[in-house]
């Protein structure tokens, strides 16, 4: 696979299941780089780097990283202005 390869944000599914007791994919955020607003299901995923990084299909800006070591993991979310997440 490319580096240029990537995958749609539900590919960050599981990472993220790990860590939040709901459904991610379906919020809505906010790019931090160039204010887009979608669904979290069309970031641009990528799992062949060190953790999976999502980038924003508007500006290509990182979003979110998730990096799992054997003691911890950690979630950076500075490019995302926000996360909303709808109530059930």
């Amino acid at each position: 696979m490319s580096q240029d390869s990537h995958l749609d944000g539900n590919a960050a599914a599981g990472a993220l299941s790990e860590l939040f007791a709901v459904d991610l994919t379906a919020a809505i955020g906010q790019c931090n780089g160039c204010g887009r607003t979608s669904v979290f299901a069309e970031a641009r995923v990528y799992v062949n780097a060190p953790g999976t990084v999502a980038r924003c299909p508007g500006c290509d800006a990182v979003l979110l990283r998730v990096v799992t070591t054997p003691n911890d993991t950690y979630l950076d979310l500075r490019g995302l202005t926000y996360l909303r997440i709808p109530n059930s």
